[in-house]
């Protein structure tokens, strides 16, 4: 029997990302180890895989006879100072594979001391996950000793505040086959201040969760029951944000010259072979809906039955000439030997015949659409395309469906009914850089609208080794449209960092990430360079030259999603909108009820309401303190306050949620803001 191949680690960093390792990464690189070494003085016997930086701290994965909790974790932490203060340099040692191997097998390895009859059997499986001639490498802190590349910070004094936070299970290397381990969590930062301004963050974080505001706000809901997990239902609420998302949008596209489109929510199979998503994105998308008897038009397939019949029409009736010629004068042996041939050549024609018209008959496969490019593809093939017609920039509100793993769903962050403000843009080379440095100056209009000040673009590139493979397998192209992207970048002078080995499949892409106000960190957006699948889908524009050519062609979605925008914005905002966006934008309140402050009060609200306004009233005899009670926990964004002195001086006294009063001002003067307000989309 064959030896098993080990499984690659999808932890495993190469020695450049390892090279890059910001400072406060090998703070954290360095507490894994600290982790480690405590828990080893704790209970021996444990077995440790890999203990990674990441983006929030770190981890390390053990198998242990002792269960971890968080009951531990202040023992496990007192351990951890005690190495800290000892003060103990991290001191690389290069090393042979045999002997790497013996220490792991002694146990030595990934231990404090040898370990008879405890071989460190991960840090053997992780030995063969290190190419030939690449250098092995350990460090040791203290009687420590780690397989590890690095790097570290230069003793363990040098880690400044950490905590561990959590325990849970996880997989080694993720494989579900594979043993399940116990996961440590924890962070580090430089000082006890920077580690207690994270921990404030958490808190501010969990208050302002988006699930939690949008239930308080009746935002959406999401029915597990009879709708489905990740499937939101936008109430009356919601909708304002996702209609108001979409104006903007609309606003914004039609100002830059986009054209809209409608497409459906689903299609055949051909389309998403066609595009390269089927089978490689099969696992993201709901399974196919068979339907039978939908009279496939393939004309090579009835060219095919065609010739079929006919042969098998000139081959039965050879068959019936021999067969009559045998029963009428008797027949040869050279009629039987035809006849034999004849009738064998007969049975296969019928079995090719039966073959092609079943695959004619056969159910025709439909795929709830996960992306809107294929169909945006078929709108540019539907009409002769020439030069003059680009750049074309075809965008649309389309609704997809992603087949999300149900531990993976996450509120409005992460469903499986998806609104993609997306659009696509067919260009020539010529025109890529002034369209592409277009689409980043939308980010930047956008981010200013909602008042994100921290931003930055990670460039995304391919891999050599990944061609064929993740990639489409055009080197040349690769390197030209990734040349062409980072010259617009560094043209435009953009905030962009660059990650290798994380493109798209068709090409180079961006990924948008923003800091909402509390600083925490998200994803909302990208943009991406096709230059492989419009060659697939046959598209082409007919050049000054008279030769045809296909375009590139530019993805984009500046706002994401509704769901996962929206997301973000509820959080970013505390639930707080900016007046433009607010659900509730104004709310007229008397301080009584008054029959004349209530004339008084009625044009009021029918102006507004007459220029779209999300107004309406409180006219009743409850008390004015538990009016303003009730607008204030509705996230009502302006009330307009109206008593006997506001109705004489002509005035109303206008109070901000969260901002407080704001003083009696005309009323002419207070709607003439209110709707300049709304028009500018003011913070």
């Amino acid at each position: 029997m064959a030896e098993q191949q080990p499984q690659p680690n999808p932890e495993r960093k190469s020695l450049d990302d390892r090279a890059k390792m910001t400072e406060l990464e090998r703070i954290r690189h360095s507490c894994a180890h600290v982790l480690a070494t405590a828990i080893l003085r704790l209970w021996p016997d444990a077995q440790f895989a890999y203990g990674p930086p990441v983006e929030t701290g770190f981890y390390y994965d053990l198998e242990c006879s002792h269960r971890i909790s968080p009951e531990d974790f202040e023992q496990i932490e007192a351990e951890m100072k005690k190495e800290i203060k000892a003060n103990h340099s991290f001191e690389k040692l290069t090393v042979t594979r045999d002997q790497a191997i013996a220490d792991a097998q002694s146990g030595r390895l990934g231990g404090l001391a040898e370990r008879p009859g405890n071989a460190s059997k991960f840090k053997l499986d992780l030995l063969k996950q290190i190419p030939e001639g690449e250098a092995i490498s350990y460090y040791r802190n203290g009687d420590f000793i780690d397989l590890c590349a690095g790097p570290h910070v230069m003793r363990t004094g040098n880690i400044g505040a950490f905590k561990l936070t959590t325990v849970a299970a996880a997989y080694y290397k993720g494989d579900e086959k594979g043993p399940q381990l116990q996961r440590i969590y924890g962070t580090a930062f430089k000082n006890k201040t920077a580690l207690e301004e994270y921990f404030k963050m958490l808190e501010e974080a969990k208050r302002r969760d988006h699930r939690k505001i949008g239930t308080e706000m009746g935002l959406f809901a999401i029915d597990t029951e009879f709708v489905g997990p990740g499937m939101p239902l936008w109430l009356p609420k919601g909708t304002v944000l996702v209609e108001e998302l979409e104006k903007l949008a609309k606003e914004t596209e039609f100002a830059a010259g986009y054209v809209r489109v409608k497409t459906p929510h689903l299609a055949r199979e051909k389309m998403y072979k066609t595009s390269g998503h089927l089978p490689y994105y099969a696992e993201s998308m709901f399974p196919p809906m068979e339907l039978a008897g939908e009279g496939k038009a393939d004309p090579e397939l009835e060219r095919k039955i065609k010739a079929a019949e006919d042969k098998l029409r000139d081959m039965t009736a050879q068959v019936n000439a021999i067969e009559s010629k045998e029963q009428t004068v008797g027949g040869t042996e050279e009629d039987d030997e035809a006849l034999g041939e004849d009738l064998y050549r007969e049975g296969e024609l019928r079995e090719e015949l039966a073959q092609l018209t079943a695959a004619r008959n056969a159910p025709e496969r439909y795929y709830l659409k996960a992306m809107n490019c294929p169909h945006h593809h078929r709108i540019f093939a539907a009409q002769p395309k020439s030069y003059r017609d680009l750049p074309l920039r075809l965008a649309e509100y389309g609704t997809c469906y992603r087949y999300e793993q149900s531990g993976e769903l996450f509120g409005l962050m992460r469903v499986r009914s998806l609104n993609m403000n997306d659009a696509h843009i067919y260009c020539t080379e010529e025109q890529f850089a002034d369209e592409f440095k277009a689409v980043n100056e939308m980010y930047l209009k956008y981010f200013k609208i909602f008042g994100l000040e921290k931003y930055q673009m990670r460039f995304s590139t391919h891999s050599k080794e990944g061609l064929g493979k993740k990639y489409v397998n055009e080197p040349e192209l690769w390197l030209k449209t990734e040349d062409m992207v980072r010259k617009v970048l560094n043209d435009s002078g953009i905030n962009y960092v660059e990650v290798a080995n994380e493109a798209a499949f068709y090409g180079p892409k961006i990924d948008v990430q923003v800091w909402s106000a509390i600083g925490r960190e998200f994803t909302i957006a990208t943009n991406q360079v096709d230059f492989a699948v419009p060659a697939k889908f046959g598209l082409t524009y007919r050049d000054k030259d008279n030769t045809q050519k296909t375009p590139l062609c530019i993805h984009r979605a500046p706002l994401g999603t509704h769901e996962r925008f929206i997301g973000f914005l509820i959080e970013h905002y505390a639930g707080n909108f900016p007046l433009w966006l607010a659900p509730d934008q104004v709310r007229v309140i008397t301080l009584n009820d008054d029959a004349a402050l209530i004339d008084y009060a009625k044009p009021i609200v029918n102006e507004l309401r007459a220029n779209m306004v999300r107004v309406d009233a409180d006219y009743s005899a409850t008390p004015f303190k538990a009016k303003i009670a009730d607008a204030e926990q509705s996230r009502v964004h302006t009330m307009l306050v109206i008593g006997g002195r506001d109705m004489e001086a002509g005035a109303v006294s206008v109070r901000l949620h969260h901002g407080g009063p704001q003083g009696a001002k005309p009323k002419a003067e207070v709607v003439a803001d209110i709707l300049a307000s709304i028009k500018e989309r003011r913070a």
